[in-house]
């Protein structure tokens, strides 16, 4: 019988996604995220991480420049 696998927390994938958005993800690191964590959740918190890198570079500037 076979094992299901382990799924990845909320901040599994958080810490997955914000070493890619650095680029600095070790090979075995990144082969275990695979294994584990939904690709789906990976796709979901890229692109609110993306929004919210986005919302925080505006308001930075609007900071700097206002």
């Amino acid at each position: 019988m076979a094992t299901k696998p382990t799924t990845g927390s909320f901040l599994d994938t958080l810490k997955a996604v914000s070493w890619g958005f650095l680029g600095v993800r070790q090979r075995g690191e990144y082969e275990k995220d695979i294994k584990r964590l939904h690709p789906l959740h990976l796709m979901v918190m890229g692109i609110v991480m993306a929004f919210v890198f986005v919302g925080v570079l505006i308001a930075l500037v609007n900071w700097v420049a206002g």
